[in-house]
């Protein structure tokens, strides 16, 4: 007795998930072209902003009292810098301008804000370390110690109050740029030893963050947060 196999006719023959190694290239080159224009735009941005050396960083800003159209205009720019460049918060000294306006925007969903005249209400007294850069200090980043929760109040650009809690990033963001306000850079607030590594670096034109070894020492013992660049 034999038996036989029915036989089949061949079906369509379904591909899932496959890209062509044309459609591959031009996706890797489209990215590339992405990235390329991204750089671009952040180096015209950043060549807007004040970098270290200049004594308008180590300068206190003075309150604003002029509520108008070219306060509105002001704003709008540090928006577009702080954006182009990649930043997520952005002082009025850090453009050169002593003047008591900060921007910020510290998540991709998040609304860009413009406060004027910012003061600090009040800081928790709990504190978290993370590494922050600075968009003054061209490749330097360094661990800096704040508190954890922050109250801010100021002024919108049409010189109405307004409040803000905040808490982990957008606090630290907050504190960065009130700092930039006042003439403080994170080199003022980073351990000593960092501080005179970051220096170097920026006097040589080198770059410096803190070493992976005694992060990865820290991470285990402290709470800590992603790097910041404001």
């Amino acid at each position: 007795m034999s038996t036989s196999t029915p036989s089949r006719e061949p079906g369509p023959i379904h591909t899932i998930g496959c890209v062509s190694d044309e459609g591959a290239v031009k996706d890797e080159t489209e990215r590339e072209q992405r990235e390329a224009e991204l750089l671009e735009r952040r180096e015209v941005a950043l060549a807007h902003v004040v970098k270290f050396g200049d004594p308008v960083l180590k300068s206190k800003a003075s309150p604003v009292t002029d509520f108008g159209p070219q306060l509105r205009a002001e704003v709008d720019r540090m928006f577009a810098i702080m954006r182009d460049g990649l930043g997520v918060g952005l002082a009025a000294t850090q453009l050169g301008l002593l003047r008591r306006v900060l921007v910020f925007q510290a998540g991709s969903d998040s609304e860009p804000t413009g406060l004027v005249n910012p003061t600090i209400e009040w800081l928790s007294d709990e504190t978290i370390v993370a590494e922050e850069g600075c968009l003054s200090l061209p490749r330097v980043a360094m661990d800096v110690e704040r508190p954890l929760h922050t109250r801010v109040e100021g002024l919108d650009v049409a010189g109405k109050p307004m409040w803000i809690e905040a808490s982990g990033l957008e606090a630290r963001v907050l504190q960065h740029e009130m700092d930039h306000l006042d003439g403080v850079l994170i080199l003022d607030r980073a351990p000593r030893a960092q501080r005179k590594a970051a220096l170097r670096a920026l006097r040589e034109g080198g770059s410096y963050a803190p070493a992976t070894e005694e992060s990865e020492a820290r991470d285990a013992e402290e709470h800590r947060e992603p790097r910041t660049d404001a």
